[in-house]
């Protein structure tokens, strides 16, 4: 295959590769040659090559096997949040929150029409941006202004791409939320793994990630995905106190679970620091389909932001923000919020009680998942799983690393699983473990 390939630089080696894929000389699964020996069939450098593969698979074209070498990837390769399809398993690796906590909409869309909004007017609604400032304002000490995306994955995007060329490092979290993968991955960025521990991002990896050269870093401070880790006071100090002396390093925090959130927000960013964004999307206890964030940022990014959200252009609906900011105004809808956030956390919270009777670890975190330590490899016990009914997801999926060791861990979402489908899956779990 070597001998198919040409070019004398990583863009035209990759552009090789592709063309190769384009065509269908190479299919999905395709193992391509050593760097030594694509190196030294094309006669050059081996970081050439090097760069080439690295070109490839931040496009999502190929990807590391380790040992087993680099192979092209086909579209089936990259997995997604939500629902399994095609499945008649009981699908247990969701991350989606309960349907029937999500709080009705109805009476909020009856309020929310008053007169159209036209090309040139604020693309923000003013209320919103109010109600906004004031639910960010007791978390940051930096001075803030809001912009509103259409939900937390689209903030994250607009937030790389107005402050990063491709090819410069970001620093994600490992275990990782597939959604940062991918968007890191498609932006033609290089993923820095920093590895999480129950406390959250470690201080030793995002210190390496620094010396490594990154320009952003992208955290979540609360229900860590698929972990389930926050910070606390004393890792975020520490935290900030590394981020101190990198002032323009663009620091992106996720809250995506925010009100339903147990925990204290714990943040990185510091009142010195110059790029930042929080980002608090809504989806978690309005409904995924409520495709609306709130980014806090500093002002130099706010006027980035503006140009990619343009009036006439992309800005976000002014309807979805208005019965945003009715439900959010409502008490009754707070309430319902707060009973759901106290199920989530009472449900995973005797799951994970059963977990240890058995001795299966599962940490008290938060969230909408459980992430579970298994004594063997997760595929193992997936596979057994699903000969019992059950569709789970392995910690595999959510590594940084394809050369890294097979994953012990499932992410398990068992909130919505009555007394007796827990009490089920429980039983067929320490049967798969075993």
């Amino acid at each position: 295959m070597s001998d198919e390939i040409t070019g004398t630089t990583a863009a035209d080696i990759a552009d090789s590769v592709r063309g190769l894929r384009d065509r269908g000389i190479l299919r999905a699964g395709s193992p391509l040659p050593p760097v030594r020996e694509l190196a030294a069939t094309l006669g050059v450098n081996r970081n050439t090559a090097v760069a080439a593969y690295r070109q490839l698979a931040q496009a999502g074209l190929v990807i590391s096997r380790g040992r087993a070498g680099t192979v092209v990837t086909g579209h089936e390769s990259v997995a997604q949040e939500g629902y399994a399809a095609d499945t008649v398993l009981r699908d247990i690796g969701t991350g989606n929150p309960d349907p029937r906590l999500i709080p009705d909409p109805s009476a909020a869309l009856m309020n929310i029409a008053s007169r159209p909004v036209l090309y040139g007017e604020p693309v923000i609604d003013r209320d919103l941006d109010a109600w906004a400032r004031a639910w960010v304002a007791s978390d940051l000490a930096a001075d803030f202004r809001i912009t509103i995306t259409s939900g937390a994955v689209d903030a994250v995007e607009r937030l790389l791409a107005q402050a990063l060329m491709r090819d410069d490092a970001v620093a994600l979290e490992d275990p990782c939320f597939l959604a940062s993968i991918h968007t890191v991955r498609l932006g033609g960025y290089r993923a820095v793994a920093v590895p999480v521990d129950d406390q959250g991002m470690t201080v030793e990896g995002l210190r390496a990630a620094l010396d490594a050269g990154i320009r952003a870093v992208i955290c979540t401070p609360r229900a860590q995905n698929p972990t389930g880790a926050s910070l606390t006071a004393e890792r975020a100090a520490e935290l900030r106190a590394v981020l101190a002396d990198h002032p323009y390093v663009l620091i992106i925090e996720d809250d995506h679970f925010s009100m339903l959130s147990q925990r204290r927000y714990e943040t990185l960013i510091g009142p010195e620091h110059r790029r930042f964004a929080l980002v608090r999307s809504v989806s978690k206890f309005l409904g995924p389909d409520m495709c609306l964030a709130i980014a806090a940022t500093d002002a130099e990014t706010a006027d980035r932001l503006a140009m990619r959200l343009s009036p006439g252009t992309t800005w976000v609906s002014h309807l979805l923000q208005r019965l945003a900011l009715t439900q959010l105004t409502d008490e009754k809808v707070a309430a319902e919020v707060v009973a759901a956030a106290a199920h989530y956390a009472e449900r995973n919270a005797a799951f994970a009680a059963r977990l240890r009777e058995h001795e299966i670890e599962a940490p008290a975190s938060d969230g909408l998942s459980l992430w579970v330590e298994l004594p063997r490899p997760a595929r193992v016990v997936a596979e057994r799983l699903m000969r019992r009914g059950w569709l789970a997801r392995t910690g595999d999926e959510f590594a940084l690393d394809d050369r890294a060791e097979p994953s012990h861990h499932l992410r398990l979402t068992v909130h919505d699983l009555d007394d007796q489908d827990a009490a089920t899956l429980v039983d067929d779990l320490v049967a798969a473990v075993r």
